[in-house]
């Protein structure tokens, strides 16, 4: 099986042990030219609408606290996987759990 890059990329999958409101909605990981950061997002509402605010802090500087990694990322296979979308935020709008950076 051949390795896969994750470089450059990041995934968010939805936070099952939220227990209060100021913890993320969703979490994962994010990599950044070979640097592997933790990533944080909430869904918030604004004039405009719904919009995701996020958090990005690396994983070597986080002073003793671990989390759990996220799992990797599937391969992209070109195009997207929800046909329907109407923009980068979609699948949240009809309740997919999943959202790939």
């Amino acid at each position: 099986m051949t390795q896969y890059d994750n470089t450059n990329r990041g995934v968010l999958f939805k936070n099952d042990r939220k227990a209060k409101d100021s913890h993320p909605d969703y979490t994962g990981s994010l990599n950044v030219d070979g640097v592997e950061h933790f990533l944080d997002a909430w869904i918030r509402e604004g004039k405009s609408g719904k919009f995701m605010s996020v958090s990005v802090k690396r994983k070597d500087k986080q002073g003793g606290t671990s989390r759990p990694p996220a799992p990797a990322p599937a391969p992209r296979g070109g195009g997207s996987s929800f046909p329907d979308d109407d923009g980068p935020f979609a699948p949240l709008a009809s309740g997919r759990s999943f959202l790939a950076v």
